[in-house]
């Protein structure tokens, strides 16, 4: 592609994603399953994806649109967590946003790193299918362990307090969320960063 494609190219993609994210967080259950413990989300796959294929500053946009998303239905779509993603809910303050944007962010950083390491690092066939599979695990598991570990450093009281249990008992709780919600998003993250990236990247080569 010359300069003006790409950068059109680009432009659209991102436009494309950011829509795709929108529609994600607010159509009932298809970005947001609301579980008893907290969200379990899809949208970070869009942001994993854009990531990789438009570098890392039009994924970063596309990670604070993701999490405007999750600010905004914590806000105006409130549930029982709903004070760790918005400051204007009973229980949340500044460092709300903080876990709201600042992993969602990385998301759209992170795997494109990732993905330009393992290429260099492998030199056999398949390398690119594995690096985009690799890049959409670990783009998970930043929301994943950035969100919950920050719950849990800037509002263990709260969230024990939310859950009805001891303070104590809230990093089993934060385990227990990183396991049950964290490695299957991480599996299809995976799976469809893999099929959707592989296919963009030929087209973005053309």
């Amino acid at each position: 592609m010359k300069n003006t494609s790409k950068n059109l190219y680009k432009m659209v993609l991102t436009a494309i994603f950011a829509a795709v994210i929108m529609v994600m967080a607010f159509v009932p259950w298809l970005g947001f399953i609301n579980l008893i413990i907290i969200s379990a989300t899809l949208i970070h796959i869009p942001v994993i994806i854009g990531s990789i294929i438009l570098g890392p500053k039009y994924g970063m946009f596309l990670g604070f649109i993701f999490g405007l998303s999750s600010f905004l239905n914590a806000t105006f779509n409130p549930g029982i967590t709903s004070f760790l993603f918005s400051p204007f809910y009973p229980g949340g303050n500044i460092f709300s946003l903080v876990i709201c944007f600042l992993p969602r962010m990385l998301v759209g950083i992170v795997p494109y790193y990732v993905y330009k390491g393992i290429r260099l690092v492998l030199k056999k066939g398949g390398k690119e299918v594995i690096a985009l599979g690799v890049a959409g695990i670990v783009g998970a598991m930043t929301n994943t362990l950035l969100v919950m570990n920050l719950v849990y450093v800037l509002f263990a009281d709260e969230f024990a307090m939310a859950r009805g249990v001891a303070v104590d008992a809230v990093y089993g709780v934060i385990v227990t969320v990183i396991v049950a919600n964290g490695i299957p998003e991480a599996i299809v993250a995976a799976i469809l960063t893999a099929g959707v990236g592989k296919v963009l990247l030929k087209i973005k080569n053309i």
